[in-house]
């Protein structure tokens, strides 16, 4: 049975730029009132500008996702502006350079407390509210290397593979509810997440900023496409949602080679090169 989208209200975190902010568009062209949260207010309000009136209705929310006191507070505020939520969409993400031992402790956990405690916080708070609908909704923006881990990229897999982990059993557990629970995992889309890593403290910064540099040449899925792709997934209650040829192809070598994967797909990952080789 599909959502219909025309008349929904959806939390979108990660407006501010990239593929949030060609969702909230495309959302918006589909008739879905908008909460949009960023930590970039100046991003909010190029969405909202963006999006115009068009019928719908449009609030932004300057937050920091990892921010514990505030998500925990926040169901009020979306309340108070739209009445009602029936759609979460977890999309808020960074990333981090670097090996295990080339990222501190400090480092591991602000990527978590983002990509991973964000998501559960703010699915925490507000499912007693998406409880409240006929129908609703939980979009979670896993990523590729949700099903894969790649070298130089233990913080981001494991923070991904958990938010995998962690919708799957709340599908399970949601089951006969009339709240669905989609799995998002893009390839490589053209957004700046790359190009606004951090480095890991004892990473060497010119290795960085040379891997990230390849890696963004590799980011081919425009953030319009992916988007549309989120929203047709939204559409039809999709459990979980592949983006791009890429995502396809690794999601095949992982099935046929779920252990030795990385000896296939690592021929073409120069740019993890950079990063994983030691320096010095």
């Amino acid at each position: 049975m599909g959502f219909d989208l025309a008349g929904a209200v959806a939390v979108l975190t990660g407006a501010g730029s990239g593929m949030g902010a060609e969702l909230a568009v495309q959302l918006a062209a589909k008739g879905v009132n908008l909460a949009l949260v960023d930590r970039d207010e100046g991003g909010l309000k190029a969405d909202a500008a963006r999006i115009g009136v068009g019928g719908v209705k449009v609030s932004t929310h300057v937050m920091d996702v990892a921010d514990a006191a505030a998500v925990a507070a926040f169901p009020a505020e979306v309340l108070a502006a739209h009445g009602r939520v029936s759609v979460l969409i977890n999309n808020a993400g960074v990333a981090l350079v670097g090996t295990f031992e080339q990222a501190s402790l400090a480092d591991f956990e602000w990527l978590m407390n983002i990509n991973f405690w964000g998501g559960v916080r703010l699915t925490h708070a507000f499912l007693p509210v998406l409880r409240r609908e006929k129908a609703a909704q939980i979009m979670l923006v896993s990523s590729v290397f949700g099903l894969i881990g790649p070298p130089g990229q233990t913080a981001y897999a494991a923070s991904k593979f958990a938010l995998r982990g962690f919708g799957e059993a709340l599908r399970h557990e949601l089951g006969d509810s009339g709240i669905g629970v989609t799995i998002v995992h893009p390839g490589g889309v053209n957004t700046n997440i790359a190009r606004s890593a951090r480095i890991g403290e004892m990473m060497d910064k010119r290795a960085a900023q040379a891997g990230v540099a390849l890696f963004q040449k590799m980011l081919k899925t425009g953030a319009d496409k992916a988007a549309s792709r989120i929203v047709k997934g939204l559409e039809r209650r999709q459990k979980r949602v592949l983006i791009g040829a890429d995502a396809y192809q690794i999601d095949a070598i992982q099935r046929m080679m779920p252990v030795g994967y990385w000896g296939l797909i690592g021929r073409g990952a120069r740019p993890l090169d950079v990063v994983t080789k030691p320096q010095g």
